[in-house]
């Protein structure tokens, strides 16, 4: 059962926690849960919240309604007075600088589309999991536009060029089996049980030493962009620090002792 509900913060998520799980919902239903300056603003704030806690392992994001999230609000007047530089500087980055940085994994969960920016919000998440009949969409071609957020890198390292190039060029839709064949996505579920199954799936990595997590996340963000002699180097002061600490030893008793360990972060 959800144990916490804090949504009176926000105009535009909800956020609730279970256990050490917290969910982040996208609330836009009525405009398809695309961005406007208060969901850029709630979504940030949230996953703050989520940073803060000392109690969460694992983030969820998810969308209400018929989709994930349709992209930008392109009827949105508030962002007409802006740049969109100052926009995607100001506003969308430090989202999504956030989820690469924050030590916990960030799970995506995808139904309907996830288009646009939104796609950019599932692609930077460390884990995605799509239901059966969803759909990821880069239709920036048809408006003249290019991809951003973070699409054209995130694409090309887990595509390769020439099919991120042919993707986002004809604006293909991009189906759930499509993006577990290729990287994009890590599950792909009936749609009926696209939340249990992605809260079932947090809550088995919620169990997972959270120091070894993290180090895991981190390191691995760094090799995907630098080479193997510098991701060597910085494994080697990270698994020290991890070997000395008492949920290293917690596992090891619990490996030897044939019982399920009992790590608390330290």
């Amino acid at each position: 059962m959800v144990l916490k509900n804090e949504n009176e913060q926000f105009q535009t998520v909800d956020y609730t926690q279970d256990d050490s799980v917290v969910v982040i919902t996208i609330n836009r239903p009525e405009a398809m849960n695309s961005f406007n300056a208060q969901l850029r603003s709630d979504l940030l704030r949230a996953l703050k919240k989520a940073k803060l806690a000392n109690d969460v392992r694992v983030i969820i994001i998810k969308g209400n309604g018929k989709n994930f999230s349709a992209g930008a609000d392109l009827k949105n007047t508030e962002d007409v007075q802006k740049s969109l530089e100052e926009v995607l500087n100001n506003e969308y980055r430090p989202i999504f600088d956030l989820i690469s940085n924050i030590d916990i994994p960030v799970i995506a969960s995808v139904h309907g589309s996830a288009a646009g920016i939104g796609l950019s919000l599932a692609l930077c998440c460390d884990l995605m999991i799509m239901s059966d009949d969803a759909f990821l969409l880069a239709p920036f071609t048809s408006i003249s536009l290019a991809p951003d957020g973070g699409m054209n890198w995130f694409l090309v390292h887990q595509l390769g060029y020439r099919k991120a190039f042919q993707i986002c060029i004809e604006s293909e839709r991009i189906s759930a089996e499509y993006c577990v064949d290729n990287g994009l996505a890590n599950k792909c579920v009936p749609a009926e049980n696209l939340f249990s199954e992605t809260l079932i799936w947090a809550k088995n990595i919620a169990k997972r030493a959270p120091l070894s997590v993290t180090a895991t996340k981190k390191i691995m963000r760094y090799a995907a962009s630098h080479s193997w002699s510098e991701t060597y180097d910085m494994e080697v002061p990270v698994q020290q620090k991890l070997i000395d600490s008492n949920d290293f030893t917690e596992g090891v008793r619990a490996f030897i002792e044939k019982r399920e360990p009992g790590f608390n972060g330290d």
